[in-house]
């Protein structure tokens, strides 16, 4: 067994965690190969609200090793050809600060998590790792960073096979973990062959079979739309001769985005190739990246395009829609006029405008409205019907003002229903009323007025930092 080192990597303004490359040997059954499962683009606002925050299902869907709380993580694994006749398997597991428990620590906040790995066969012993990890921030502010902050990495020489994997985070300090579990098929890389696509933040293209790689994944794959560029790795083995092999990009609807050849030079037992897909070329949605000719022996790799990190949003309709109550409504208005190939720098303009804090990678604004969305969403679902509880007088304050100070109901018997919140930083009461029976509230004429002038001062204070 060897190990490699940990070191930290900067990737724009986040920092990614220690990664940890231990190289482990396994000693071989045979069964069917996990499929991946294609993710359709949501089709309305309110299909939207549903993978919203739902990311642990999303990422499943396009064929990560994924788990959700109590502490949400996405994996993904990348295939090698190894020494003699096994498979260097990668897997990379990536976490967000705020699923660890952080705890102050001298000047710095330290949480500590532990990772295990086993990979099963049947009639075999499983090959099983595990590791605890320290993560170290200087501020409160990151430790409730909700975009990747952490990437561990772990490597194993594996006979090719298919395996029953279990990956499980947990909390040392706590019962708290989460797990899930995966079929996979590791290939076999021989003569002639090539890697699916590797999508990394980091590589250096090894210079012979029995080098370790120094590789960095990208286990989400999820990139910000018109501002994260695709970094992809591909490795091709033992070619004769000069030989091409054709790579390509198509979105979910099978349209063709980005295409290239692969040139290596033959005579060598392992060539690498580190390219990048520039921020304007992947269009919103599910991503398909493709290496060798089109038929059944391609090898395929999706990634996912989205307005942010944080969240799965990637139709701009949907965008516009659920921005109804954010304010903005001059660049918005700007956004939706612009032709399509505008549109992803305009993004990242009306990004930055309205980021209360540029030096996080969160738009703090946004994340706070698009969680409050969700959970007027929830709260209010009875009485909001088909266009959803965040479509409702109170889903619709809530989402502005959010929570009230203090709430105060008719109590029961009465023919009308009526429902006063109180906001004391705006020095507000707005009421709400109903029939009994009917069970939506609607904002009385006088505090609809109110809160027009109200949600004028909301948004004003909603680009600023906490």
């Amino acid at each position: 067994m060897s190990v490699l080192s940990h070191h930290l990597v900067q990737r724009h303004r986040a920092l990614l965690g220690a990664l940890a490359a231990t190289v482990v040997f396994a000693g071989c059954a045979a069964g069917p190969p996990r499929n991946e499962l294609a993710a359709g683009q949501p089709g309305t606002a309110e299909e939207t609200l549903n993978e919203l925050f739902n990311l642990t299902g999303l990422y499943q869907r396009i064929g990560r090793i994924a788990a959700g709380p109590p502490i949400s993580f996405v994996g993904q694994l990348a295939f090698l050809a190894g020494r003699g006749d096994s498979t260097l398997t990668l897997m990379g597991i990536s976490l967000d600060n705020r699923t660890l428990a952080f705890q102050r620590s001298g000047r710095d906040f330290v949480a500590r998590y532990r990772v295990e790995m086993a990979f099963h066969r049947p009639d075999q012993l499983p090959v099983f790792y595990a590791r605890n990890e320290v993560v170290s921030v200087a501020t409160f502010q990151e430790t409730q960073r909700s975009d990747e902050s952490v990437v561990f990495q772990q490597g194993f020489l594996l006979e090719p096979d298919v395996y029953r994997v279990t990956v499980t985070v947990r909390d040392p300090g706590s019962a708290s973990f989460s797990q899930t579990e995966s079929t996979v098929r590791v290939p076999r890389l021989g003569v002639g062959s090539t890697t699916a696509p590797i999508l990394v933040y980091q590589a250096t293209p090894r210079k012979n079979i029995w080098a370790e790689p120094q590789i960095l994944l990208n286990p989400r794959g999820m990139v910000a739309h018109g501002d994260d560029s695709l970094s992809v790795y591909v490795e091709g083995y033992g070619f004769g001769g000069q030989t091409e092999v054709p790579f390509r990009t198509t979105d979910e609807f099978g349209n063709e985005s980005h295409t290239l050849a692969l040139s290596f030079k033959g005579g060598m037992a392992v060539e690498g190739h580190l390219f990048h897909l520039p921020a304007e070329t992947p269009a919103l949605g599910r991503l398909v990246l493709q290496v060798g000719d089109p038929g059944d022996s391609t090898k395929r790799l999706t990634a996912l395009v989205s307005f942010s990190r944080s969240w799965a949003l990637t139709n701009y309709d949907n965008l516009f829609s659920l921005l109804r109550y954010f304010g903005q409504d001059d660049r918005l208005d700007a956004l939706r006029r612009a032709a399509p190939e505008e549109r992803p720098a305009l993004w990242r303009v009306f990004w930055k405008e309205t980021d209360p804090n540029p030096s996080t990678a969160d738009n703090e604004a946004l994340d706070r409205y698009f969680t409050r969305i969700a959970i007027a969403n929830q709260r209010f679902r009875d009485e909001g019907g088909a266009t959803g509880g965040w479509r409702t007088d109170r889903g619709e304050v809530y989402i502005t003002l959010g929570e009230p100070d203090l709430i105060q109901e008719t109590p029961p018997g009465n023919d009308q229903r009526y429902v006063l919140w109180e906001y004391n930083t705006y020095g507000t009461q707005l009421l709400f009323e109903g029939n009994i029976g009917f069970s939506r509230l609607r904002l009385t004429p006088a505090s609809r007025a109110e809160f027009a002038r109200v949600r004028v001062l909301a948004q004003q204070r909603q680009n600023t930092p906490d």
